[in-house]
């Protein structure tokens, strides 16, 4: 690999048009080709880009001239596009979760173990400036020592705005699927690996009906649990408290927030990049905005696979690696299983807390 880490995409749906967006941003990433099971769309999206071109699926894992395969499928399919691309030796970047469960997940990884390429996974709005902000200030002592956290994620159900939504009531998806994995890998982010989870969860509507697209109107069934809770503890002692939910219209809910010995600290929405980080202290009564001290500055969709290729070039752990994503699919695996069992679940598997991104990290010219 030269200076440049060459992508390809597998999968044009909708998610795709944010990395579309930012990849010509990254000068340290090259975006060379692209593919999905209908040709007409890759095509679509190869001639509005200089230097892109439409192949088949098998033409882009084997392509000389791919380093990386971004895997933007339905999570159904992100197991069988991940190891196809491992086998043709490329480093593979996927839309969350890493796979259906933790044994797809699992042979992903030790494929590209044994392969000797990187596995990388969203969601990387951990590396921007909102919740590396608040990285920075737990590591500073900012609260004292962290005690508790909450973490909400409300909402009616994406099948208001989706045109096509049934994927996300399937297996693989779901409120705790979907979503769960902006917040428990900011979770992860500032307090460490899970080690055991409690929960409950429900399914109090059994179909959903489409409400936006040419298919407005449609009905379809639901296959998983649209309301999930549960409490986690983490390694250092810290129990989060977490909610995720189809079923809930509106709510004033934070959206994460640390409580320490010394002070909270209100974190913003993970499923964005940046936001203002304020924090309350018993020295200092009322909130107050603690200015940005960490993360990739104006980030969005694709940083992730940039902080991979430095990495790689660095000869360094990447941040939105396989083992994190891993972890945040097992802790999710486990909170379901401990709702169906009504005990708690130990999570079997742990991982480093990534390296936090230091304030005032710019993209340079030539590389990340």
């Amino acid at each position: 690999m030269g200076d440049q880490m060459r992508i390809g995409i597998v999968g044009l749906g909708t998610i795709s048009d944010a990395y579309l967006r930012t990849l010509p941003r990254l000068e340290n990433l090259d975006l060379v080709a692209v593919a999905d099971l209908d040709p007409m769309r890759a095509e679509a999206c190869a001639e509005r880009r200089e230097g892109v071109r439409a192949l088949a699926l098998p033409e882009l894992y084997e392509a000389e001239d791919v380093d990386l395969v971004l895997n933007l499928t339905i999570p159904a399919a992100h197991a069988e596009v991940a190891l196809a691309a491992i086998a043709g030796g490329k480093h593979v970047y996927g839309e969350k979760p890493l796979a259906l469960n933790t044994v797809e997940a699992r042979g992903i990884l030790s494929s590209a173990a044994d392969a000797g390429v990187r596995v990388g996974c969203a969601p990387d709005t951990v590396l921007g400036t909102g919740v590396q902000t608040a990285r920075a200030g737990l590591d500073a002592g900012l609260i004292g020592a962290p005690v508790a956290a909450t973490a909400f994620m409300v909402t009616p159900g994406h099948e208001r705005w989706h045109p096509a939504p049934e994927f996300y009531y399937r297996t693989g998806g779901g409120p705790l699927l979907d979503m769960g994995p902006y917040y428990l890998t900011a979770l992860v982010t500032l307090l460490g690996p899970v080690r055991r989870v409690v929960g409950m969860a429900s399914t109090p509507r059994s179909s959903r009906t489409i409400g936006s697209g040419p298919r407005a109107g449609t009905s379809f069934g639901v296959e998983v649990a649209t309301h999930v809770t549960g409490v986690l503890e983490h390694d250092g002692g810290a129990l989060s408290t977490l909610v995720t939910s189809f079923d809930v219209w509106a709510g004033h809910l934070p959206r994460i927030e640390i409580y320490g010995t010394e002070g909270s600290l209100s974190v913003p929405d993970p499923n964005g990049f940046d936001g203002s980080v304020q924090v309350f202290r018993g020295k200092e009564p009322s909130w107050l905005d603690v200015g940005v001290n960490g993360g990739y500055p104006s980030a969005s969709r694709g940083f992730g696979i940039a902080d991979l290729a430095r990495a790689i070039a660095d000869g360094t752990p990447h941040r939105a690696n396989g083992e994190l994503a891993f972890h945040v699919l097992d802790v999710m695996e486990s909170l379901l299983a401990a709702a169906e069992s009504g005990a708690a679940v130990t999570v079997s598997s742990t991982c480093d807390r990534p390296a936090a991104v230091p304030a005032r990290t710019r993209e340079r010219s030539g590389r990340f």
